[in-house]
């Protein structure tokens, strides 16, 4: 292939997953040979299925995807698949080779270094950290060095040396990169164009220029649309005022009156389509279960370094109506102490009895895939009847039709909403938040952030995700790296 050849083209593609559940609608797009894309879109828009489609793992209903037959193609996903995680690092590795490879450990060393991860290969997959395995996920993509490289939410669980990181790899990767984040300073700088996937209309839109670009220009084309039909819309109430006048009338009056609604069928044809910018949740209240003094005191930490468990005594009190943020490198053991916290397992604090605990898993490993999102809100509940269920998944744009499937076949960010949702219902008087913002749409932070500041019980956060944080009001912060340094 040449440099600028179409690597892939996408012509008059049509996807549903179900007759009540269209994702694509004769969509038509090109990507060339080393362009840098990103593909931007409301949550359930068809961001995965696009990828999906790329990789060949479905097929669209009608349409087709054209891609060279000697095309390699790498994908770094989300979450590490759950049939990896009893594998050793190594044994990871090998199985991106089709056959065995004997100089592999060669291999495995050189993608380390480029997403800045250092752990020995023998340990367990699912030892690692969550950003730990974000780096091996991305390390797994382009270990074949592919000549077309699909990335999903990659600064998910990356701290701020890893976003460096693989921002240096990207702007030096010579060959097709194609994005899905809702980081958007992170987007702005590698970016070459945006394919925009509109979730009403079924339709994609191709766009050329950085992100923040396309954004100005996609903003700018709907105040357009708009105007144009407002004066359109004008047209059509003067004209269809004339003619109820006209009609009633003889001769030339009623000619006019049949020119006239000529006129106003133009207009209405003529009326665009507006794309409708991404919904935003509405503002919404987590009620905490009543509980008086403090919710749980923290008198031991335990973090790993060099590979070894170290602890250390400390005297902090968690109370209600205080945000306490824990900070750390990729790791250093956040996740594990967050998720020894929610069961109760963490011999180094004591949560008060009686206390409900709300739990966001940056992975949704505590949902139920099998379940519905009308079960896991069922099960959950704390008080209330089936209306405020619907009335609650309402306010995070969880349809009635959504409510009905399987937690599984939710997009990352809707199972992120619906955690959300959770919250609302149980009630609780401490939530512990693993990266609270992974796979959720930008649009939505502001109003989790807010809902958080008023939430009256208490909260512990982890998050790397420096503008939500920005948006929080941090009680206290226990930096990791600083207590054992």
């Amino acid at each position: 292939m040449n440099h600028g050849d179409v690597i892939i083209s996408f012509k008059d593609v049509s996807f549903e997953y179900s007759k009540k559940k269209p994702i694509l609608k004769e969509a038509n797009f090109t990507v060339r040979e080393n362009a840098k894309i990103t593909i931007m879109g409301q949550n359930g828009a068809g961001k995965s299925t696009i990828f999906q489609m790329i990789t060949g793992d479905i097929k669209p209903d009608k349409g087709s995807v054209n891609i060279p037959k000697d095309a390699t193609i790498g994908i770094a996903l989300q979450v590490m698949p759950q049939k990896y995680q009893d594998l050793t690092v190594k044994a990871f590795f090998e199985t991106a080779f089709a056959e065995k490879k004997y100089d592999v450990d060669r291999d495995i060393k050189r993608v380390l270094e480029v997403v800045n991860l250092s752990v020995p290969t023998e340990w367990i997959v699912k030892d690692l950290s969550g950003g730990q395995q974000a780096r091996l996920l991305l390390a797994y993509a382009i270990i074949n060095e592919p000549d077309i490289l699909l990335l999903d939410e990659p600064t998910n669980n990356l701290d701020t040396q890893g976003i460096d990181h693989l921002i240096t790899f990207l702007l030096g990767y010579e060959k097709t990169v194609i994005v899905i984040s809702h980081d958007a300073a992170f987007l702005n700088i590698f970016t070459h164009g945006v394919l925009h996937l509109d979730v009403f209309t079924k339709q994609v839109q191709q766009y050329v220029g950085d992100y923040y670009s396309v954004v100005e220009e996609i903003k700018a084309q709907i105040e357009r649309e708009q105007r144009q039909n407002a004066q359109l819309k004008k047209n059509i109430i003067d004209r269809k005022a004339k003619v109820n006048q006209f009609s009633h009338k003889g001769g030339k009056m009623r000619r006019l009156a049949s020119k006239l609604k000529d006129e106003i069928a133009d207009d209405e044809e003529n009326m665009v389509d507006i794309r409708r910018e991404d919904k935003t949740i509405r503002s919404f209240t987590i009620p905490v279960q009543e509980f008086s003094g403090s919710v749980a005191h923290l008198n031991e930490l335990t973090v790993m370094k060099d590979g070894a468990p170290v602890s250390k005594e400390v005297d902090i009190e968690i109370r209600k109506g205080e945000i306490l943020r824990i900070t750390g490198p990729n790791g250093i053991g956040k996740t594990t102490m967050l998720e020894a916290l929610a069961s109760a397992a963490y011999t180094g604090m004591t949560i008060k009895d009686g206390v409900r605990v709300g739990y966001y898993r940056q992975d949704f490993s505590g949902l139920d895939f099998e379940q519905t999102a009308f079960q896991a809100l069922e099960d959950i509940k704390f008080e209330g009847d089936r209306e405020l269920i619907f009335e609650t998944a309402a306010q995070f744009l969880l349809t009635g039709d959504l409510l009905q499937n399987p937690i599984g076949s939710l997009s990352e960010g809707q199972k992120g909403l619906l955690s959300y949702a959770r919250f609302v219902l149980q009630q609780p008087a401490l939530l512990i938040l693993d990266e609270p913002t992974n796979h959720i749409n930008f649009r939505h932070l502001p109003v989790i952030a807010e809902a958080l500041n008023n939430y009256e019980g208490a909260v512990i956060v982890v998050s790397h995700d420096e503008e939500f944080v920005d948006q929080l009001q941090i009680s206290q912060t226990l930096d990791l790296e600083k207590r054992f340094s």
